[in-house]
Parts: structure tokens; C-alpha cells; sequence
């Protein structure tokens, strides 16, 4: 399959990192690293990390370190807030040119795989959204549930149903919205549009681990969480007015937490439904960046006693300079076989 970056002159376009992965194989702890190596800043590319007060349940970086290195697009609206991919790339575009105008780097970090899509491609120019189909959708829903609609879509443009979940009503009611009006799957615009001018040139590194060890640190990750006070910011969250509906509140972890507090579950199969979700989770990220375009693909940890290894700072900081790729050899792994 071919992509913008293969056919679209990238002359004149400002230079970015991208380090994206599933959640919890490193991108954290290596980016940190890296950062104070090229001397870049942070621009978190996480769908749930924009929320205030949502911070152990997102593994947000601690506070030590956004001091140190410092993090744009954490902390950026309340929970009862909207936000959309829209605002997602509004705000880093400023954020990066916020970043570039002080002569650093901009490092972007994050699993949310749309995000980054649109914001280093752009969108297609969509059909303006219909009312009409949005209440029809909307009864449908209501008469026969939210798995009718994305049966449907799976029907229709099965490549965006594999990567929505069915109780998305949004993306799902998008998806059918954009098929009813062009007469085209979503994912058939959107692979087409990959072939225009990108708004940002991009070296794109996406962390992979061996499947069985990625999903042991995800469960010690969920149990940290629990350590760390889970429960407790869940209280405080309902305690501040942010109830259990929200789109915020429906997040990963906190999905889980809302229905232990409400009776529907025990604290063990919350705790163990989080780990399941969060692993599912991971997988179908990893299924995202495998289709994205110019995705150079390293086993984690890069780090090599504690730091980041001369050749990737050198490699990175060419790309900075040429617009050229290295050869990236520590960046070929298979992520079907990781080892």
C-alpha cells in the first residue's frame, strides 16, 4: 500500500517525532529520556489525558517529570468538557508551533491512533453532518440498540467497524453518516486522502514487545493503578460532580470503576475486567499503527542502561537536520513477530 509520504514532496514542512505503541509498553519512560537528549518537548497525543483530574486511571506522567520536560495537551479541559479529534489537532498544531518558535523539538508521545493521523495528514473534505440522519440513527438505536447500528457499519465499511467499538454512537453514527451521504465507506475517503500533502513531516517510531510480555506489564500496570489509588480518584471524580455517564467517565478504568460503585460488578472483576479491556485495548492499537503509513517499528526498551543508545539520538537528530531518513536499523523489527 502506498501513502502521502511516498508520494508527496515534503519539502518545507516542519520536521516531528512521533513515539507511539500500545498502552504500556514504555512510550513514557523512553520519552523522557529522549527528550532531554534532543532537547524536544512533549506533545501528548492521548484521547483521555486531555481531562483534568483523570490522572492515575491514564498514566499520566508525574508531575517531576512534566516539570522537567515539559508535557502540552495534558490537563486541557474539565471532564464534563467536549473534546474531538478536531480540538486534538488544533491545539498541538499551535502547541508545535509553540515548540518550533522557541527553537526546540516537538516530540509527540501517545497511543490515540486517529489523533495522530489527522493531525500529520489532515481530514478528507467531509459532508457537513446531517440532522436528519443523525435523529434517524438515534431511534434506531433506541428501537433496536447500539449493536444494531454497528452490525450495519460492519456491513458497510468493515475496516472502520473492526477499529470503533460498538458502543461508540458517535464514530459508529459518523461512519454510517459519511456512507449514506457519499455512497463510500469512511475508510475508503480516508485511505484515499492519505495520498495529499501531509501537514507535518514525520518520523513516526512505534514501541512493540513480544505479546505475552506485553500483557504481563499491563496487568502489573493495572494493579499499580489500584495501589496508587484507583478507587479512591473515582470517588473523588463523582465527589466533584462528574457522573458515571460522561464520555470521560466511560474511559478505560474508569469505565470498570463506575460499575463496581454502582453494585454491577465486585472489586476483583473490576480490577480483572480492566486488565482484559486494557489488553484488547493494545491489540487493536497495534492493528492501527500497523496500517500506518512510514511506521518504523523498534523493540522495546531502545534504553540501554538506563539511557537512550547514541545511534538512535543519531539517527533522530539527522532526520531533524536533512529531512532524511538513516538507516534506522535499531527501528526494523517485525511487529507481527516481535520476537
Amino acid at each position: 500500500m502506498e501513502f502521502a509520504h511516498d508520494k508527496v514532496d515534503l519539502e518545507g514542512l516542519q520536521r516531528i517525532i512521533v513515539l507511539a505503541g500500545p498502552t504500556g509498553v514504555g512510550k513514557t519512560e523512553l520519552s523522557l529520556k529522549l527528550a532531554s537528549e534532543i532537547d524536544a518537548e512533549i506533545v501528548s497525543v492521548d484521547s483521555v489525558q486531555v481531562f483534568r483530574h483523570l490522572d492515575i486511571g491514564t498514566a499520566k506522567a508525574s508531575a517531576e517529570a512534566r516539570q522537567r520536560i515539559p508535557h502540552h495537551l495534558i490537563d486541557v479541559v474539565d471532564p464534563d468538557e467536549e473534546f474531538n479529534a478536531a480540538d486534538f489537532c488544533r491545539l498541538a498544531t499551535e502547541a508545535i508551533a509553540d515548540i518550533r518558535a522557541r527553537g526546540k523539538v516537538a516530540l509527540l508521545v501517545g497511543g490515540t491512533g486517529l489523533y495522530l493521523r489527522l493531525l500529520v495528514h489532515g481530514v478528507f473534505d467531509a459532508p457537513e453532518p446531517s440532522d436528519e440522519l443523525r435523529k434517524k440513527y438515534e431511534r434506531q438505536a433506541e428501537e433496536h440498540g447500539k449493536g444494531f447500528l454497528h452490525r450495519r457499519l460492519r456491513q458497510l465499511d468493515p475496516e472502520l467497524a473492526e477499529r470503533v467499538h460498538p458502543n461508540d454512537l458517535v464514530r459508529v453514527t459518523r461512519g454510517l453518516e459519511i456512507y449514506d451521504q457519499t455512497g463510500k465507506p469512511l475508510s475508503e475517503h480516508q485511505r484515499e486522502h492519505r495520498f495529499s500533502r501531509p501537514n507535518f513531516h514525520a518520523l513516526k517510531i512505534a514501541l512493540i514487545r513480544p505479546r505475552e510480555e506485553l500483557y504481563e506489564r499491563i496487568n502489573r500496570r493495572v494493579e499499580k493503578m489500584i495501589d496508587q489509588g484507583l478507587e479512591e480518584e473515582y470517588q473523588r471524580l463523582l465527589e466533584l460532580g462528574y457522573g458515571p455517564r460522561l464520555k470521560a467517565m466511560q474511559s478505560l478504568g474508569y469505565r470498570q470503576m463506575g460499575e463496581f460503585f454502582a453494585g454491577e460488578s465486585t472489586r476483583e472483576e473490576a480490577i480483572e475486567a480492566i486488565k482484559t479491556e486494557t489488553r484488547r485495548y493494545a491489540k487493536k492499537q497495534i492493528s492501527w499503527f500497523r496500517g500506518e503509513p512510514q511506521t518504523h517499528w523498534a523493540l522495546a526498551p531502545i534504553l540501554k542502561d538506563g539511557n537512550v543508545p547514541e545511534q538512535v539520538v543519531a539517527d533522530i537528530e539527522s532526520f531533524l537536520d536533512s529531512g532524511e531518513l538513516p538507516g534506522l536499523e535499531w527501528a526494523k523489527v517485525d511487529p507481527y513477530n516481535p520476537g
